[in-house]
């Protein structure tokens, strides 16, 4: 296991190879996958309890949530890999180059380091692994130091399984992470919260170092319409409370008319106790806040809102133990609404139409994730051309992020860049436009070199006219 003590070292050493070509075939980086496939599947149960340990995660939400995510990403990326390294050629010339050899190459950065985070703590440094090693690059792995456990895995399997010159963990806390980036790197992937994210930016700076942010901020779910309110609690419920609320994607606050947050209210304590019995607490499948602080802070949102507690309320410091909450009469100078909640409180502000809903979202930051439940496909429409988010999911929560084909990331304040699939090998890829031109027809270049002539200049002007397709 590496610490930030000999960072220097590790990325030199990293570089080395970079530049020696190893990363660059298609068989080494097939290999690579297939080797980190295997750390997942043998360690299966070393990986749930690691995540048990550090956030009392359920195994189902450790399988569905951790691991199967990252296979998922894996087998895309292997079934697809040798298609995304092909050079491209499909684009337009024009009749000056219609002879010429033009396309687009994609090639790996160098050495990049990838920051996780603890809310994830294995599929948020993994998958930003699996397009890093799909690219070409060698990679520095910084787990959060908050999960220690998972951390402390990671650390002991990936020099197991991957090349210990291509790819290394860096243990260590805050100080350790500023100080690893004081050092050059060809690309910076952070996941974590907007605060970081800025000094993320600024240590970037001196280096002109590209920066992926996956963050957050609070993602609405819009309930308008006619609506299936029993469905609708189910899939609110899961989406919110899974991971205890600690999702960056997790609904942060409902938007609906009265009448239906009056019977959205029945349905959600209805499907709370289905989910989690009559004491969550006692629920094998409810998680933990991750650490005493974090509690604090939610706790101290939740006595400093104006809103009323209708559902849940209860709590346990010394189990990091929040109850699903739910608050009514929440209006939007109120604390929670302030930032995002990040755990197991939901308030529910109330509007009066379809466009004081979609006014309010578009007064925020823009979102991660923005979710519409309605049966009205117009609704969902309306919303969708109206507002702008980092992705949106009509009638469920969360799942968007689960499909390989769809770009994950954030707009604004919620990120910049993307990936999982395809859009991970770009962002971890440079797009090198390549043309190798022809010896022939020297005698229509002569027309750009001096003296030069207005007679010249208009037929070269024809010549740069795009070609048109049939």
């Amino acid at each position: 296991m590496n610490t930030p003590l000999d960072s220097s070292c590790v990325i030199d050493r990293l570089r080395a190879t970079f530049r020696s070509g190893l990363t660059f075939p298609e068989q080494f980086r097939m290999t690579q996958l297939q080797n980190l496939l295997s750390l997942v599947e043998e360690n299966e149960q070393l990986i749930q309890d690691a995540l048990h340990k550090d956030l009392h995660k359920p195994k189902f939400e450790s399988v569905l949530s951790e691991i199967q995510i990252t296979l998922n990403d894996l087998y895309f990326a292997m079934e697809n890999l040798r298609t995304w390294m092909q050079p491209e050629y499909n684009i337009g010339k024009n009749l000056a180059t219609r002879m010429d050899d033009c396309f687009i190459r994609r090639e790996p950065l160098g050495v990049v380091l990838i920051i996780g985070a603890w809310n994830y703590p294995l599929h948020l440094i993994l998958l930003p692994l699996v397009a890093a090693i799909a690219a070409g690059n060698c990679a520095i792995l910084k787990p959060s130091e908050i999960c220690q456990a998972t951390e402390q895995l990671l650390a002991e399997l990936i020099p197991k399984y991957l090349s210990q010159d291509c790819y290394a963990v860096l243990c260590g806390g805050a100080e350790d992470t500023k100080s690893l980036l004081k050092n050059k790197f060809d690309h910076i992937f952070y996941t974590g919260s907007q605060v970081v994210a800025r000094s993320i930016l600024l240590a970037a700076a001196p280096h002109l170092t590209p920066v992926t942010l996956e963050l957050g901020g609070k993602s609405p779910c819009f309930i308008y319409g006619h609506i299936d309110i029993q469905k609708a609690a189910k899939r609110l419920c899961w989406s919110k409370f899974f991971n205890t609320g600690q999702s960056c994607v997790a609904p942060d606050y409902v938007l609906c008319t009265a009448q239906t947050r009056d019977a959205l209210l029945p349905a959600l304590r209805e499907t709370l106790r289905t989910f989690y019995g009559p004491d969550p607490g006692a629920s094998l499948d409810m998680g933990r806040i991750v650490t005493p602080r974090h509690w604090r802070r939610l706790m101290d949102m939740l006595e400093k809102s104006k809103g009323k507690v209708v559902i849940g309320g209860g709590s346990c410091e010394e189990d990091r133990y929040i109850a699903p909450t739910v608050l009514v009469d929440v209006q939007e100078s109120d604390a929670l609404m302030q930032e995002e909640i990040f755990g197991p409180i939901l308030p529910i502000l109330t509007i009066e139409s379809l466009e004081e809903g979609i006014d309010y979202i578009n007064r925020q930051e823009k979102p991660l994730a923005l979710y519409v439940f309605s049966d009205e496909t117009s609704v969902v429409t309306t919303v969708l051309n109206n507002t702008s988010s980092g992705g949106f999911c009509g009638n469920d929560g969360i799942v968007h992020m689960a499909l390989p084909g769809l770009p994950f990331g954030g707009v604004g304040a919620s990120g910049m860049g993307s990936y999982h699939g395809r859009w991970g090998f770009e962002t971890f890829s440079h797009r090198r436009g390549c043309m190798n031109r022809s010896w022939l027809l020297e005698r229509v270049n002569v027309l750009r070199y001096p003296p030069y002539s207005d007679s010249n200049l208009g037929w070269l002007l024809v010549g740069c006219t795009l070609v048109k397709k049939n």
